[in-house]
């Protein structure tokens, strides 16, 4: 995912407190996924929220520009845009407050893009720039049912979605994760069944073929652009009112990362 520098910001959009904090811990929980602890002092700077899917922009300076953080943005936008760190969104897997930390999961793919090549060659005492955190999304405990889709960049905000859900809960996941090592999700309410599938085709198919619970569930679906905006014509189709829906992309097949953010804000970007 990677390449060129992030395009500039609006200028009406304060700046966010950038928290500058060091790795902790680094952990491999799957053979494509990686977990890394970061905390410290500068953890002050992270607004926390109560979304499942709560996320951080990481921010990626050239070590080549001889940048210090906190990076003075406006500076760079103005008189050095090349030198603007690369920023990447990745999703709270776990916080402590009290504690002062938080951990973020990594999908490994090869040497490809920016942030998976830091998690690779993170060591404790790495320094880690960060701003947020966002989200939206939590399970809803009246909710007739869940329906959870997603692909592999999605499955720590699942994880910890099934985590916050009641024990009562109903519902069902369904999980594009090619590789069976890296299927791991927590222990689900009974209520709770999880499919698990080889590939975004099969996803769209098993999404299709689904034998609907009664009621209208809340959904959360999230992935590939394509395949996701294929999966929310299928959910229109059942009828689910927005309000229900959390659904957005997190990549875009042939894409770097910030061809792809920039694209949020055009038609092809869209997923209504």
């Amino acid at each position: 995912m990677s390449t060129t520098p992030s395009t500039p910001e609006r200028s009406a959009r304060p700046p966010r407190p950038q928290a500058v904090m060091s790795v902790q811990e680094v952990a491999k929980i799957t053979p494509n996924l990686i977990r890394i602890k970061v905390g410290g002092d500068g953890f002050d700077a992270i607004s926390n929220n109560e979304a499942t899917d709560k996320y951080v922009k990481l921010m990626f300076a050239d070590p080549q520009h001889g940048l210090t953080p906190p990076y003075d943005l406006t500076e760079l936008r103005e008189n050095s845009p090349e030198k603007l760190p690369r920023k990447r969104t990745y999703t709270v897997r776990e916080i402590n407050e009290d504690e002062k930390w938080l951990s973020l999961d990594f999908v490994i793919h090869g040497g490809e893009g920016v942030a998976g090549p830091w998690a690779t060659m993170a060591q404790p005492g790495d320094t880690i720039v960060m701003v947020g955190a966002g989200g939206k999304y939590q399970p809803d405990p009246v909710a007739p049912w869940h329906l959870l889709i997603a692909d592999h960049t999605a499955i720590p905000a699942v994880s910890t979605a099934v985590e916050a859900m009641d024990t009562q809960a109903r519902g069902i996941v369904i999980a594009a994760v090619a590789d069976e090592a890296d299927r791991l999700l927590p222990e689900t309410p009974a209520g709770v069944s999880v499919v698990w599938v080889d590939n975004d085709d099969e996803l769209i198919a098993a999404v299709r073929g689904l034998d609907w619970c009664e009621g209208t569930p809340q959904v959360f679906a999230h992935g590939e652009r394509e395949t996701i905006t294929t999966i929310r014509r299928v959910l229109k189709e059942h009828e689910v009112p927005r309000e229900l829906l959390s659904i957005s992309a997190y990549w875009a097949r042939g894409r770097a990362e910030d061809q792809f953010q920039a694209e949020k804000r055009e038609p092809i970007g869209k997923i209504d």
